[in-house]
C-alpha cells in the first residue's frame, strides 16, 4: 500500500507542454509557449485558476492553488488533474486540491465548445 499523498499536479523544470487530464479517458497536451494569460482568484477557501492558451481556456477550481500558479509562472507546470473527492482527506492541509477542471476549446470564427 502506497503512503504517498495523491497529487493533482506535477512539475518539471524542463517542461515544454502541460498535460491536462480532463477525465481518465480525455487528456489534452498544450505547449507552454502558447500560454497567453493566467490569473488566480480567491473567494474564501475556494480558488479559481484561469489559464488561457492560444487554442484553449482552462478553469481550475480548487483549494491552495498558489503553488500551481507559481509552477506555471516558472514554466515548470507539467501536469494537472482533478482529484476525486474521496482522496481530498489524504492531502495535507495547505497542499493543492483540484476539485474540477473545465476546458473550453477556442475555435476561430465559431462558438467555443467545452471538452468536459
Amino acid at each position: 500500500m502506497s503512503t504517498k499523498s495523491p497529487e493533482c499536479y506535477t512539475t518539471d523544470p524542463q517542461a515544454r507542454c502541460l498535460r491536462v487530464e480532463i477525465s481518465p479517458r480525455k487528456i489534452l497536451i498544450l505547449p507552454l509557449d502558447q500560454l497567453a494569460f493566467a490569473g488566480l482568484n480567491s473567494e474564501g477557501k475556494e480558488q479559481l485558476l484561469h489559464l488561457s492558451f492560444a487554442t484553449h481556456e482552462i478553469m481550475v477550481h480548487g483549494h491552495a492553488l498558489r503553488r500551481i500558479e507559481t509552477a506555471l509562472h516558472k514554466l515548470e507546470l507539467s501536469f494537472l488533474a482533478a482529484l476525486p473527492e474521496r482522496y481530498h482527506p489524504l492531502v495535507a492541509e495547505g497542499q493543492p486540491k483540484i476539485r474540477e477542471i473545465v476546458v473550453t476549446e477556442i475555435k476561430p470564427g465559431s462558438e467555443q465548445s467545452q471538452l468536459n
